[in-house]
């Protein structure tokens, strides 16, 4: 999954891992790649660059929760996709916590890479989903 030599190569396998959050998330530059999926839980690492965003989208059956790894953001959520209610700023160290029926969308407003932490449960995306952009994740995936 990761090539630059300080990065340990990981397999999203569903066996035991014990990692660096921090490591693996500083050296994943995907717009998404899922770094463990099990039965009932996902956790997937993201790049956002600057100036660009997560994008619109609602989850209707899966709770999720994103920790900001590094960098600055906007965090924008909703019930309606078109009020979204509740927006705040964050930055390394944010939790967000977004149950599933809401609309949500993080925009990169740094000056670097935004790198998320976010954890699905139940699992979002198919295990080892690897998307180098966003495009490609458009493209390439519906809803799991």
């Amino acid at each position: 999954m990761f090539n630059n030599k300080n990065c340990t190569k990981i397999v999203d396998n569903g066996l035991p891992l014990v990692v660096d959050m921090e490591q693996v998330s500083s050296c994943n530059t995907n717009y998404r790649t899922a770094l463990w999926t099990g039965e009932y839980l996902q956790t997937t690492l993201m790049q956002i660059n600057v100036g660009e965003d997560v994008g619109l989208e609602i989850h209707h059956d899966t709770d999720q929760y994103i920790m900001v790894a590094e960098g600055f953001a906007s965090v924008y959520i909703g019930q309606n996709k078109d009020v979204l209610t509740y927006k705040k700023g964050v930055q390394e160290g944010y939790g967000i916590f977004i149950p599933s029926g809401f609309w949500h969308n993080i925009v990169n407003t740094g000056n670097r890479p935004l790198k998320l932490i976010s954890v699905y449960g139940p699992p979002h995306h198919p295990q080892g989903t690897v998307h180098a952009t966003k495009e490609i994740a458009k493209n390439s995936e519906k809803e799991y």
